[in-house]
């Protein structure tokens, strides 16, 4: 099997090698699997449009969507950059290791949304009406949920980007559940 190269900057096009300028200002680095979307010319620039659209979700409730769907996915890649976004934004492991399971003792309104978010991706969409009525019970909207749903979209995108390239991780590895 071929092994999945990671563009350098200076393979990229301009507006791509801006992109990676961007990302290493914010980041302090230009994440693996940020610049393998740069393979294509509009590829890194379309995510990162998805992935900075104005939601209706805090910080750390993108990070349970995050931590929920690449842990269905078993996306090494994602779990473990998502696990240091989710102590920058104050989970500690052990509540990272809940988030991920979807079974949260410590925040029943996150519990309530990792729950949607497991059951939405272990059923292609499919929630059930108590999953749905706890989710709303707990203070979401219906704007909510649709944020939820393109927010399980922007990862799904990454987790199968990985899945399709197996680019070294490039974050301190995630725990095994």
């Amino acid at each position: 099997m071929k092994n999945f190269q990671i563009p350098q900057k200076e393979q990229l096009s301009e507006a791509n090698q801006n992109i990676f300028n961007q990302l290493e200002k914010g980041v302090g680095f230009v994440p693996n699997l940020y610049a393998t979307f740069a393979h294509s010319e509009n590829g890194l620039s379309t995510y990162l449009g998805l992935q900075n659209a104005k939601s209706s979700l805090k910080a750390k409730e993108k990070e349970v969507v995050n931590l929920v769907v690449s842990q269905y996915n078993n996306c090494l890649y994602c779990l473990s950059a998502h696990t240091a976004i989710a102590k920058l934004n104050g989970f500690n492991d052990e509540q990272i290791l809940e988030i991920r399971k979807a079974k949260i003792s410590f925040d029943s309104k996150l519990d309530s949304l990792a729950n949607l978010v497991q059951e939405a991706v272990s059923k292609k969409g499919e929630i059930s009406d108590e999953t749905k009525e706890r989710f709303f019970n707990n203070g979401y909207t219906e704007g909510n949920l649709v944020d939820v749903i393109i927010a399980i979209g922007d990862k799904v995108i990454t987790n199968y980007l990985y899945a399709a390239t197996k680019i070294p991780v490039d974050w301190p590895v995630a725990a095994d559940l």
